[in-house]
């Protein structure tokens, strides 16, 4: 069995963390102002997918787990971007 070994975050990089998300917030009220036609909805769900990213890294600390995990949660990404390619394929296409 492997040790975990511990591990403290500093307040610099809890601040830079709260500013990205900040910004990517601001990022995504502001898109709501702006008509981007049919990639409205596809820049959206890409600024969540890097905020959700940034939480799974420093919030669920997963840049601290095995590799194996992290593999697990690049897959669950991958995945879950083949279904939106798939959707937005079928939805152009009709």
């Amino acid at each position: 069995m492997d040790e975990h070994k511990p591990h403290i975050s500093s307040y610099l990089s809890h601040a830079r963390v709260l500013t990205a998300l900040l910004f990517l917030t601001l990022i995504t009220v502001l898109l709501t102002w702006i008509d981007l036609g049919v990639f409205t909805i596809a820049v959206t769900l890409l600024v969540a997918s890097v905020k959700a990213t940034i939480v799974l890294t420093w919030f669920m600390h997963l840049k601290f787990e095995s590799a194996f995990t992290r593999w697990i949660v690049i897959g669950t990404f991958a995945l879950f971007v083949l279904i939106l390619i798939v959707t937005f394929v079928d939805y152009f296409f009709r």
